[in-house]
């Protein structure tokens, strides 16, 4: 044989023992179909579907996973995960999880939600759960307005924000102060974990999904209520394109609700 031909084959052995590991690619959790679709372009919330299913994978959870979803843009994940799932009426996930939790203790149970879902209608059901510090992990989608009924005033809309009912801006000697909701549930007792993401950049959303890492990981260790708020785009109401959108976010919504962890505790005292 000559050189050439050997230097072949040693090439050809080298290259089956290469091994290929898939680095990027949709988690097996998340289904490709139409609910994803239905979002606006530029809406963050499908990436929250997709940042779940890649903790519960993480996590070897995908089995054990119960997912409680709210009336509202978020309802439309509950398409794209592949796990048990329950839809409630607005604003009552936290009641939803809390009975879930207690039936079946072992499995991971979290809501998702708008910021108009759980701290306006959804604040008394919020409320009692967070102060019987039940085992459960919420996830709010913090887009600043009403997303699905046309974009009103939220507990979260910003100091002079239009919306269909702040035509003006938002008045605050009128309509009161934007709600911190990641500091504010910071505060409760039986808090384990408390913190507040975005998805306006891929460090952000690789910071996020270690939160929500983070927040299931207090709930599979029993410890106590966990929450992640995570800041979205919404530019079908915030009157922007996708771009401007990101540069809102980084400009606009992320001073008035910085982003980090408020609370991570490994015991409740």
């Amino acid at each position: 044989m000559s050189q050439g031909g050997r230097l072949e084959d040693a090439m050809n052995e080298e290259v089956k023992v290469v091994t290929k590991q898939r680095v990027a690619g949709r988690p097996k959790l998340l289904v490709p179909q139409i609910a994803g679709f239905i979002y606006c372009p530029g809406c963050h919330e499908p990436l929250a579907a997709r940042a779940i299913a890649e903790v519960l994978e993480k996590l070897g959870m995908g089995d054990r996973a119960i997912g409680v979803f709210d009336i509202g843009c978020n309802s439309f994940l509950l398409g794209m995960l592949d796990i048990d799932a329950v839809l409630t009426p607005h604003g009552r996930p936290p009641d939803m999880a809390t009975g879930v939790k207690r039936v079946y203790p072992d499995n991971i149970v979290f809501t998702v939600q708008g910021d108009g879902g759980l701290l306006s209608i959804g604040a008394d059901p919020l409320l009692g759960a967070l102060t019987r510090a039940e085992k459960i992990t919420i996830i709010m989608l913090n887009n600043a307005v009403y997303g699905t009924t046309g974009g009103q005033m939220a507990p979260t809309s910003l100091e002079g924000q239009v919306t269909t009912t702040t035509p003006n801006g938002r008045d605050l000697a009128r309509t009161g102060f934007p709600t911190h909701a990641a500091e504010m549930i910071a505060t409760f007792r039986g808090v384990a974990y408390s913190a507040r993401g975005a998805f306006n950049t891929p460090k952000n959303y690789m910071r996020t999904r270690k939160y929500i890492t983070s927040a299931f990981q207090k709930q599979m260790d029993n410890v106590g209520l966990s929450f992640v708020e995570i800041i979205c785009a919404c530019p079908e109401n915030w009157r922007l394109s996708p771009i401007d959108s990101l540069k809102w976010i980084e400009e606009k919504m992320i001073p008035e609700f910085p982003l980090g962890e408020f609370k991570n505790v490994d015991r409740i005292e």
